[in-house]
């Protein structure tokens, strides 16, 4: 084999974890022939599962919503990409890194939905949303449309574009527990204007978890003429879509979230016909106007990060995202169903389980955020974070697939004794 084809294989591929992969493999087949809910409420499958993970004994974690620990199979791969850029050198670096990185693009595409010439790897999901919005031509008196829910780093670069070009930032908040999708598409409907160019919407709201209808939303927003950007860092690997049944304009994601990539990666897709029309972060002279890549050149970065995306996804799929979206559904309906009817506890997630998945968000009556987070991990030595603002005020619980029900149990247990 030709020595550049040779290495091209080798990273990609990687050298370790095999095995851990087909241990997993097998477990799979087992109860290949069981509905997803039903797989889910299985302990010992998860056990199983939960086995492929190194984790902290001091405290249980249900905080995996900034970022997901790597199961070790993934974890080692990455460190022999490490080591096989490193190897390689300059060599790596002036031959196959963009070639590589275009493999784990279109992989990436595949898995998301959408044609390999929409999609760029980026670094996260702030880069990825940022870009869009500091990249439009924006003129004084245009009008952008979000809600205080939205994550803070976009609401932000909202601000910056509000100073500098003169848009006008129309906020809305988003309802904790709404009835009807009609609901939550009029509350976006009724803030648009003539003079509104852009919609931004979270699929899957972070510190609260709650699922928006994005397709109804950007059906409406586009017989309105408006183009509609997507905040997906927690749905992507959480919860089963496609981009293009979704028909938003732009969707950025975090990888190093759901999907158990390591810190470093994220997407961006751009519809076609809107890639010619955004400014991109970092000049590329080289590329065409339609080109998506002229929004993908950052500079020397961690190869190897990218290269770990590839092993990722071959995880998930070898686990099932149906699997996984009914565990971390069932996971969470498991502990809410617990304490949603104790009075002194605030649920801040929609009622309805197909308005939610994994992410849940509680609060005590008459106790801070930030003293209920502090609470559970000095006392009972469980791990949250704590959200005050937004109409949202209690701790995000995110639990992940190692997650046990014994653990949730004694979630549960201290939420019971605060009342």
């Amino acid at each position: 084999m030709e020595k550049r084809s040779f290495l091209k294989n080798l990273t990609l591929l990687g050298l370790g974890g095999l095995a851990s992969l087909d241990a997993m493999g097998k477990m799979v087949s087992d109860v290949s022939h069981l509905p997803a809910d039903e797989v889910a409420k299985d302990e010992d499958f998860w056990a199983g599962i939960r086995g492929g993970y190194k984790l902290k004994p001091d405290y249980i974690n249900l905080e995996n919503g900034y970022y997901s620990i790597l199961p070790e199979e993934t974890l080692e791969n990455f460190i022999q990409h490490v080591r096989d850029v490193n190897y390689q050198g300059s060599y790596y670096m002036r031959t196959v890194q963009w070639e590589n990185k275009k493999a784990m693009a279109a992989k990436l595409a595949k898995l998301a939905g959408c044609a390999t010439d929409e999609l760029i790897i980026t670094r996260n999901t702030t880069e990825s949303l940022d870009m869009i919005i500091g990249g439009m031509n924006w003129g004084s008196g245009d009008e952008a449309v979000m809600a205080e829910q939205d994550y803070g780093a976009m609401l932000d670069m909202f601000k910056l574009v509000a100073k500098r070009y003169g848009v006008v930032n129309k906020i809305v908040s988003v309802p904790n527990d709404p009835k009807t999708d009609e609901e939550i598409v009029s509350l976006y409907s009724n803030a648009i204007t003539g003079k509104t160019r852009l919609l931004m919407i979270g699929h899957m709201i972070n510190i609260t978890g709650q699922i928006l209808p994005v397709r109804k939303i950007c059906d409406m927003a586009h017989r309105r003429g408006v183009q509609v950007m997507v905040d997906g860092a927690h749905a992507f690997a959480h919860i089963q879509f496609s981009i293009s049944d979704l028909d938003c304009d732009y969707y950025g994601t975090s990888l190093h979230k759901w999907l158990s990539v390591p810190l470093g990666a994220g997407f961006l897709y751009v519809k076609k016909d809107n890639i010619g029309k955004v400014w991109p972060l970092l000049a590329d002279s080289e590329r065409k106007g339609d080109d998506i890549l002229r929004l993908n050149h950052i500079g020397t970065h961690p190869v190897h990060t990218d290269l770990a995306i590839g092993n990722a996804i071959d995880y998930y799929v070898k686990l099932g995202p149906e699997r996984k979206e009914a565990r971390l559904r069932y996971l969470q309906n498991y502990w809410t169903s617990k304490v949603r009817s104790l009075p002194h506890v605030i649920l801040n997630t929609p009622l309805d389980p197909s308005r939610s998945c994994g992410i849940a968000n509680v609060g005590i009556k008459g106790m801070k955020p930030s003293d209920l987070a502090d609470t559970l991990l000095k006392k009972y030595r469980i791990y949250t974070v704590a959200i005050d603002g937004a109409n949202v005020h209690g701790c995000r619980i995110t639990p992940n697939l190692f997650t046990t029900t014994e653990e949730l149990d004694a979630f549960v247990k201290a939420l019971g004794e605060m009342g």
